[in-house]
C-alpha cells in the first residue's frame, strides 16, 4: 500500500473525483476493459457534462488513481486506483436472502468431514475465480475421547475423535499390550483425561502424572498413560492442508488468456507454502474481518495482477488455536479462528459481491464445525 501521503489525497477526493472513479472501476469489473468518458457517463448518479468527465479522469491520473492501458482515450484504475475503491469507495452489501438460503441449503448437504474442500468448490462455482480453504488444525482441536483396536499382532489402531471435524485414524506400532481386553483399560483410564483437551495439553498432562507415578511404573494407571503418551507422541492426525478449487473457473477470466501467465501462477502456487505466507502476511493483523491483499503489494511477481480475498473462520467452542500458525506467521488467540478460506482472482474482481458472499461461508463453515 502507498504512504500516508497517498491516504490523505484519496480521503480528500472530490465528490466528483469519487463517482468518476467509481464508475471507472465498475466498468473495468464488469467488461475488463477501460471505461470512456461516455461510458462513464451513464454510470454517475448525478450527470456531467463529457468535458467535466473528461477534467476529473485527468485529475485521477494525475493522482495516479487510473490511467490508459494503451492509446485509447479509455481509462483502467491502476493498483492504488483499486486500492483506494476497496479501502474508502466501496460499499458491500448483505447478501440477498435468496442467495444466503442457496448457501445455507448447500451446507446443509455438506459433511463436517470434507467441509472445506466442498467450500472450496463452492466458491470457485459462486465467484469463478479460484476457492481455497485451510483445514483446521488437528492438534489444537479440542478432543471428546480416543479410542484404541487391536487390528494385528503388533498393530494397533489411533481413532481421535475431535468435538468437531472429521475423525483422525492412524495405524501405530504396539506389541507389550497383549490383547483388547488390556487395550480396553488402558482407553478408560485415558478417557477420563482426554474430554475437553488439546494433543498438547494431553501430551503435557500426560507427562506431569507419570512423573508422579514413577514409584508405580508397573500399575495399569501408570502402564496406560504411558501408552497413552506414546500414542500421541507417535500420532501424526492430518495437519492443516491447503485445498484448492479446480482453476478451470479461474481461467475463463479474459486475464488468464496467456499461457506463460497460467503457467508462471501455476508455478507460483503449486506448493502450498507459498499461498499459505502470503495468506498469513494477510492476517498478521488479527480479527475476523475479510482482508484483501492485490497483487501489487505481494513479493512474488507471478501474483501480480491477481488478488486474494480472506477471511479466518471457527472461533468458537471446540476450537482452540494457541499460537496457531499459517506459513511462518501467526494470527488468533485462544479460542480464536482456526482456518481461512478465501478466493484468488484478477485485481478484476467484484469486490462488493464477493467479500459478503466469502464472509457469509466463514460463518456457514463455523456453524458446520461445531455442531
Amino acid at each position: 500500500m502507498r504512504p500516508t501521503s497517498f491516504q490523505t489525497e484519496v480521503a480528500i477526493l472530490s465528490e466528483r473525483q469519487r463517482m468518476v472513479l467509481r464508475a471507472v472501476v465498475a466498468t473495468y469489473v464488469a467488461e475488463a476493459s477501460p471505461a470512456s468518458s461516455a461510458t462513464v457517463s451513464h454510470l454517475l448518479p448525478a450527470p456531467l457534462s463529457s468535458a467535466s468527465i473528461r477534467t476529473t479522469m485527468a485529475e485521477l491520473s494525475s493522482l495516479g488513481l487510473i490511467e490508459k492501458p494503451h492509446a485509447s482515450a479509455g481509462r483502467v484504475p491502476t493498483p492504488s486506483g483499486l486500492r483506494a475503491f476497496i479501502d474508502h469507495l466501496l460499499d458491500a452489501p448483505e447478501l440477498a436472502e435468496y442467495e444466503r438460503r442457496a448457501l445455507q441449503s448447500s451446507f446443509d448437504q455438506f459433511d463436517a468431514g470434507d467441509v472445506m474442500d466442498a467450500t472450496s468448490q463452492l466458491l470457485s462455482q459462486r465467484t469463478q475465480l479460484l476457492g481455497f480453504a485451510l483445514r483446521p488444525r488437528v492438534e489444537c482441536m479440542v478432543l471428546r475421547h480416543v479410542s484404541l483396536v487391536r487390528m494385528a499382532r503388533d498393530k494397533v489402531l489411533v481413532v481421535l475423535v475431535p468435538q468437531v471435524g472429521p475423525l483422525q485414524q492412524q495405524l501405530i506400532d504396539e506389541v507389550q499390550v497383549a490383547d483388547q481386553a488390556e487395550l480396553d483399560r488402558m482407553t478408560v483410564s485415558l478417557n477420563e483425561r482426554v474430554a475437553g483437551r488439546t494433543l498438547p495439553e494431553l501430551r503435557t498432562l500426560l507427562t506431569r502424572e507419570l512423573l508422579e507415578l514413577r514409584s508405580e511404573a508397573r500399575s495399569l494407571l501408570a502402564r496406560s498413560l504411558a501408552l497413552g503418551l506414546r500414542v500421541l507422541t507417535q500420532t501424526h492426525p492430518t495437519d492443516a492442508g491447503l485445498v484448492l478449487s479446480s482453476w478451470a473457473e479461474l481461467l475463463r477470466q479474459p486475464e488468464f488468456g496467456d499461457p506463460d501467465r497460467v503457467c508462471e501462477l501455476l508455478a507460483a502456487l503449486e506448493t502450498n507454502e507459498r499461498l499459505l505466507d502470503v495468506v498469513g502476511r494477510m492476517l498478521e493483523g488479527g480479527g475476523d474481518s475479510v482482508a484483501i491483499s492485490l497483487g501489487e503489494e505481494f513479493e512474488d511477481s507471478a501474483l501480480r495482477q491477481c488478488a486474494i480475498v480472506a477471511i479466518p473462520y471457527g472461533a468458537r467452542a471446540g476450537l482452540r488455536s494457541p499460537g496457531n500458525e499459517l506459513g511462518n506467521h501467526s494470527y488468533g488467540q485462544a479460542g480464536g479462528p482456526m482456518g481461512v478460506l478465501g478466493v484468488i482472482g484478477p485485481n478484476r474482481m467484484d469486490y462488493a459481491r464477493i467479500i459478503p458472499l466469502v464472509s457469509y461461508c466463514s460463518q456457514l463453515v463455523t456453524e458446520k464445525l461445531s455442531t
